[in-house]
């Protein structure tokens, strides 16, 4: 056992008191990856009084030093981007060219951007004879999933940091590799001991002891809606703040004017990214209904298109899903679909023809979709795309927003003024037209069950702060 099986606290990496063993398994080979040691609560323990006692000075440190300090990390993650790219590659199946090209570079994006951020923002303004202020909330935990492991962990730690916060990250279990990179990253940028300090374990375990823990004053959490709750519950006694990024079940509206053609293909695309495995996906695609069954062959041929297999492999374009419990779970999903009633344009149960072994689910298509069905209802986290018909746009909008959650929705249409007055009605905390790219200075997260706070940009960083006012500032 090397690094993955350590605690990174105060600086330096430390040994579990009380290892549990956990077997990382390859979702593309389904052979053991690396064995290593989880971290328990006296591990979190250590990190929250490492962090409590640097935040004392990390705390009063200028803007110019953070904006130094993050330009450190900036360099040393620009270094060894592609050693990120290899280990999401291996620990989680993401197809390397997407590794490289989006979830690697996710790390990079987040650093400049708060950099960006952080060198114009405003700490303090006057507010008549008050000093209205910002200040560092405190001593953070952090805790990320695995389906963007990076991403997660830069745009939580990457503000905390601008913030003049210091923190524990506890980083998923099943992906285990890409944090200990950032760990060494964080310590080779020469982040002050205490500041940053990351323990690997379980939700049950460490996760829990990072909630309920009174030496923290924040928790931020991504990840599943059931975990949420836990998270949100245990934390409820010390009064700290929560936020939280939870599942979402995306729609995606085709307006009548759209290029049909271009709208189900980049809809497929953007459903299917990342192995299906993307909290904003776009899983459920509406579409007039007397366009309903081009847009069904249409979907089915874009998904038939996918390449599926080996993730080390540059051709590569859907590789497996992380676990066989994410894999029997789909598969059990696309049976539902089946049983209730969609028609299956292409994929179903299985694996792909000639993959014998691995967590590969065919790439699936449902047409004639009803909101009800439990396909359209429950966040599936894979290559499964349903397709809802609609009569009027009234219909779409109401159909869209019949769900527990509202993380992101996206319109494609030819109409601008159509497109926005769309978006404005549906309930989600992003919207996207017309596939328009990513916005890292904009918010992200949800409406309803998919969480509360935001992420990204000045948003970001506003979620790891608190208001003073100072009355009498400017008195004589």
């Amino acid at each position: 056992m090397g690094r993955e099986s350590q605690a990174y606290i105060g600086g330096r990496w430390v040994d579990a008191a009380a290892p549990q063993s956990y077997t990382l398994i390859s979702p593309a080979k389904e052979e053991p990856v690396i064995t290593l040691g989880l971290c328990g609560a006296a591990e979190v323990d250590l990190a929250v009084a490492a962090a409590q006692a640097a935040f004392v000075g990390y705390s009063q440190t200028s803007v110019a030093d953070r904006v130094a300090l993050l330009r450190r990390i900036l360099a040393e993650y620009q270094r060894r981007e592609e050693d990120f790219a290899q280990a999401m590659t291996r620990e989680m199946g993401t197809p390397i060219t997407f590794s490289r090209e989006a979830q690697a570079t996710s790390g990079t994006a987040h650093l400049e951007t708060i950099i960006s951020v952080l060198e114009s923002f405003a700490f303090s303004h006057p507010q008549g004879s008050t000093m209205m202020v910002r200040e560092p909330i405190g001593v953070c935990g952090l805790i990320t999933p695995w389906n963007w492991p990076v991403n997660q962990i830069v745009c939580k730690v990457a503000p905390a940091l601008a913030a003049g916060c210091t923190m524990v990250l506890k980083p998923s279990e099943m992906a285990p590799l890409s944090a200990v990179l950032w760990a060494e990253v964080m310590h080779a940028a020469g982040v002050p001991a205490g500041v940053f300090n990351m323990v690997p374990g379980d939700g049950p375990v460490v996760g829990e002891a990072i909630a309920a823990h009174p030496g923290i004053d924040m928790v931020s959490f991504t990840g599943s809606n059931r975990a949420g709750t836990r998270v949100a519950a245990l934390a409820a006694p010390t009064v700290k703040r929560v936020a939280q990024e939870l599942g979402g079940k995306s729609p995606n509206i085709i307006l009548p004017d759209a290029d049909l053609a271009d709208a189900v293909a980049r809809g497929v695309d953007a459903c299917f990214n990342n192995n299906g495995q993307s909290c904003d996906a776009p899983s459920r695609m509406f579409v007039p209904a007397a366009l309903h069954d081009q847009a069904a062959t249409l979907a089915a041929a874009a998904a038939e298109r996918c390449v599926v297999g080996d993730p080390s492999d540059l051709a590569t374009t859907l590789g497996p899903v992380v676990s066989r419990r994410q894999f029997d779970r789909i598969q059990d999903l696309i049976a539902s679909g089946i049983a209730e009633g969609a028609r299956l344009m292409t994929g179903g149960t299985g694996r792909p023809e000639g993959l014998n072994r691995g967590y590969y689910v065919r790439p699936t298509v449902f047409a004639g979709v009803s909101n009800s069905m439990t396909i359209a209802r429950q966040e599936i986290f894979g290559p499964v795309l349903s397709i809802l018909p609609y009569e009027t746009l009234d219909q779409a909008v109401a159909m869209a927003n019949d769900t527990l959650f509202g993380l992101a929705a996206f319109v494609q249409g030819g109409d601008m003024a159509a497109m926005r007055q769309v978006a404005g009605r549906l309930r989600a905390g992003n919207v996207t037209l017309n596939a328009a790219g990513w916005d890292l200075f904009a918010p992200f997260g949800g409406y309803k069950q998919s969480g509360n706070g935001r992420e990204y940009g000045a948003w970001g960083l506003e979620e790891f702060l608190e208001t003073k006012a100072v009355i009498g500032w400017g008195a004589q």
